[in-house]
């Protein structure tokens, strides 16, 4: 008992020690957003463990934070390893500050939020990509493109949250570096925030030299263009000296280009000219897969009936089917339990309970939010403009026809009451029930369209 309790000590310094660290590496107001609440982090036998409130929590500290979060973790005295996981029962009230905090710092985020890369490595590589019938032809297509075959010289990737695309892009990056090419992997959002910095600094040379002088061009998350006109008209230009230069680019989107709404038809008719293909969510046999290849690579050795019940009920995205596996592993390792079928019921029913739909919420709140050219995190704040109102109605209506998710659970996903979200999905029914016509306003001017034809094009997206 007392060798445990310093143990437990231990892992409490050390997870003190990191959270400094992380504060002063990423700032208060970063490391409040979205560690302050929600978040906690341990680091059990040198690994760091970081525990997350929901998907879109987790998907954005390992997207932004997670080589800070692994110096932090070797600074500690740890091997380095992070593991990130959710656990939404652990989630603490919705706090409205924290939400809005964490919408704007999506919202204004710049070059250095996912940095550049035109010479290091990027994490993921082609031949760490589990193939199946889901994602082969989107991987033939990106090993194409990367080793500069193939008739098409640009490709459009597209599928809901969490299936592969950022890894198919950056494999595709980390290809071109092995043939010594110039390339750029950015986001959607900072190439729109790099443009208007170059506007605001009068540097519109130095700006169209970094980006048209390459040889391969990556844009993850294109979607976030939608509804930004200037932004739109300069990737036009960019787009068309690459390709005149005979150079390749490679985008993907949460929705195929002709649903990413309030898009330039000028870029949606290039982006359809290439090869545009979907990655679908994995079916068993790749969810089998990809989960023994995650339990090699963290060193546990679950049996074959444990992978099997959880490939078999965790039916979301491939991060949801990850950070199963590392729930499972965390409270095994913690309670020093075996990895057993009845603990993976246990510590996993959370999951499986919001699986037994179609489609989970995260890919919901990605299509709505590719059409309106919005994050989860607008959803998920107190804006009330009347676009961010009417998509957050939607994502609560298509979250009930499309999940088995009940009213509190959505509620506690977006970060509101589960009274607000009934309301929301009553006054949808409505809207579809006399056809009334719903408008939004853009930076393109008011766009307007019939409620069941909003949530028919939605619909779409998802299936």
């Amino acid at each position: 008992m007392e060798n445990a309790t310093v143990s437990l000590r231990a892992q409490n310094a050390n997870a003190d020690l990191i959270a400094e660290d992380l504060r002063r590496r990423l700032g208060v107001q970063k490391f409040n957003a979205w560690f302050g609440r929600g978040a906690s982090i341990s680091m059990p036998q040198g690994v760091l463990k970081v525990c997350a409130p929901n998907y879109f929590v987790s998907n954005w500290i390992e997207s932004h934070f997670y080589e800070e979060l692994r110096l932090a973790c070797r600074e500690a005295g740890g091997t380095g390893e992070v593991n990130i996981y959710v656990d939404s029962s652990a989630a603490p009230p919705a706090n409205k500050s924290r939400l809005d905090g964490q919408a704007r710092l999506v919202s204004a985020a710049g070059a250095a939020s996912r940095p550049a890369h035109c010479h290091a490595a990027l994490r993921y590589r082609l031949d760490d990509f589990v193939v199946g019938e889901s994602n082969k032809l989107a991987y033939s297509a990106a090993c194409a493109i990367a080793d500069g075959e193939g008739p098409f010289s640009h490709l459009f990737v597209h599928g809901p949250c969490g299936v592969g695309k950022t890894h198919l892009l950056q494999g595709v990056c980390n290809r071109a570096s092995a043939r010594r090419l110039a390339w750029r992997y950015v986001t959607g959002e900072q190439f729109t925030n790099e443009f208007i910095a170059s506007v605001r600094s009068r540097g519109g040379d130095e700006f169209r030299n970094r980006y048209r002088r390459l040889d391969l061009l990556v844009i993850d998350d294109v979607h976030f263009l939608a509804s930004k006109k200037a932004t739109q008209d300069e990737f036009l230009h960019t787009f068309n000296a690459i390709q005149s230069a005979g150079k390749r680019i490679v985008l993907a989107s949460d929705a195929h280009p002709r649903l990413v709404g309030d898009m330039n038809e000028q870029l949606v008719s290039r982006f359809i000219a290439g090869m545009v293909v979907k990655v679908e969510t994995p079916d068993n046999n790749l969810r089998l897969e990809i989960l023994r290849r995650r339990a090699a690579a963290m060193k546990i050795a679950p049996s074959p009936d444990v992978l099997a019940y959880i490939a078999s009920n965790v039916r979301g995205s491939v991060r949801e089917l990850e950070g199963s596996l590392l729930k499972l592993a965390a409270v095994a390792s913690l309670g020093d339990a075996p990895m057993t079928v009845k603990l993976a019921s246990e510590a996993l029913a959370d999951s499986i309970s919001r699986n037994t739909g179609t489609h989970s919420l995260d890919d919901v709140e990605s299509a709505v939010g590719a059409f309106f050219g919005i994050t989860p995190a607008d959803l998920h704040s107190s804006r009330r403009t009347r676009l961010v109102s009417l998509a957050r109605m939607l994502a609560a209506f298509l979250a009930r026809r499309r999940t088995s998710m009940s009213f509190p659970e959505i509620a506690r996903h977006m970060g509101k009451n589960h009274s607000s979200i009934i309301l929301a999905v009553q006054k949808m029914e409505q809207l579809l029930a006399r056809n009334e016509e719903v408008s939004w306003s853009t930076p393109m001017g008011v766009k307007r369209m019939r409620a069941g034809q909003l949530v028919e094009l939605l619909g779409a997206q998802l299936d």
